[in-house]
This record gives C-alpha cells, structure tokens and sequence, in this order.
C-alpha cells in the first residue's frame, strides 16, 4: 500500500508538472502566431502586448522549474520517473526560448512595417511560418499524449523548413542587389526568417525528447538538416 500511494503521488506531481508545460507551450505558441500575424497584416497593435507577454513565458518556466526540484528532492525518482522530469524541464526551456524569437519577430517586425507596407513581398516568410506552427502545434500534441511516432514527424519535417529557409535567404538577398533602398527593410527580415527557422530546431528538439522519454535514447539518425543559408553567394 505504501508503494502503491508513492507511486500515485509520483503521477499526480508528473501530471502538475506536464500541465505547467502545457500552460507554456499553449503561451509559446500563441505568441509565435500573433507575432507572424502583426508582420503578415503589417498591423503594430499588438506589437507591445506580444513582448510584455514574454515575461510571463519566464515566469511560467520558472514555476515549473521550481516545480521540478521539489519533485526530485521529494520523490527521488529513478530510471524512466527521473526521464520524465528532466525531460520537461528540457522541453520548457525550448518552449520559452521560442517565446524568445517570437519576441524577437514582433519588434523586427514593427521596423519592417514601418518602413514599408507591401504585404506581398514576404509570401515566403508565411509559408514558412506555417510550416513551423503546424510542427509546434503537432509536438505539444505529441509531447501531451506521448506519441513518439507523431513526434518523428515533427523531425523529419525540420528539412522542409530549412530548404524555404535558404530559398528565402537567397530571395531577400536578390531584392537587396536589386534595390539597395531596401536594404534596411530586408535585413530586417533575414532576421526574421532566421528566426523561424530557429523556432523550427527548437520544435525539432523537442521531438527528440519525445522519443527519448519512449525510448530511452536519442533518435539513431542524424538530425535531418538542409539549410544552406551560410554558403548562398549572391554578388550585390
């Protein structure tokens, strides 16, 4: 009896725990979705909301960090209990570091609009942004049931994201040679499409701590990657 009452309490913890990261990833994920809304709209409004939000991302890490230590000092958890926990810490700091570059999009985003209102000329940086929601979106439904075969989806499709990434790479670096008066506004959104291509690996990370809790170990094959971005030569 008293093996089975530690054993439920160890759940209960597990559960408060995978609901702080639930709570985190929802957050997360809608600020990535506002922050490419406000640059896709050309819309400012809520620019400021989408950054002062991230202080509750860190506050939510926080408590779930916190939450963590205590359930390792009180259960001393062993084995595939003790995988779980690390494993949640390791997908909440992902999670808050994609609220990050989701910050990071508003405010470059708030430049972009500023100093130009052609919504047509980013119809790359949506595609692959929808790309990237779909893998948080499917992850946190992976991380929420377990689904370690969901979660090799999200990974195998981290390669798609890096081919937009270079083919967009090598479109904004064509609009600069072209029209150096948009050089400014460009660059802008190199930053930004180098941003979602690193909430991309971040999703992709988390994926892999999936299969870890499921399996033990760490997905065979090497992470799949083709972002070409580094050797793109363009003469401006």
């Amino acid at each position: 009896m008293i093996r089975q009452h530690i054993v439920s309490a160890f759940d209960k913890d597990l559960s408060e725990l995978n609901h702080l990261v639930s709570r985190l990833g929802g957050l997360a994920e809608r600020q990535f979705d506002a922050a490419v809304q406000a640059l896709e709209t050309r819309n400012t409004e809520n620019i400021d909301a989408i950054i002062a939000a991230d202080k509750e991302l860190d506050a939510l890490e926080f408590e779930l960090n916190e939450r963590a230590i205590e359930v390792i000092a009180r259960r001393s958890p062993m084995a595939k209990d003790l995988r779980h926990i690390i494993v949640a810490l390791r997908v909440a700091a992902s999670l808050e570091r994609i609220g990050d570059y989701a910050k990071n999009i508003a405010k470059r985003s708030r430049v972009i609009i500023e100093q130009e209102v052609k919504i047509g000329d980013n119809l790359s940086i949506s595609r692959m942004a929808e790309l990237v929601q779909q893998m948080i979106n499917k992850v946190l439904d992976a991380y929420t049931t377990g689904d370690a075969e969901l979660a090799m989806e999200v990974w195998e499709s981290d390669m798609d994201v890096d081919q937009l990434h270079t083919s967009l790479f090598r479109e904004i670096l064509l609009k600069i040679s072209e029209d150096p008066a948009h050089v400014s506004s460009s660059s802008q959104l190199l930053f930004v499409a180098k941003n979602i291509e690193r909430i991309g690996d971040f999703a992709t990370g988390i994926a892999e701590q999936i299969y870890f809790v499921k399996h033990g170990v760490m997905p065979d094959d090497e992470r799949p990657k083709a972002d070409q971005s580094s050797s793109v030569n363009v003469e401006l």
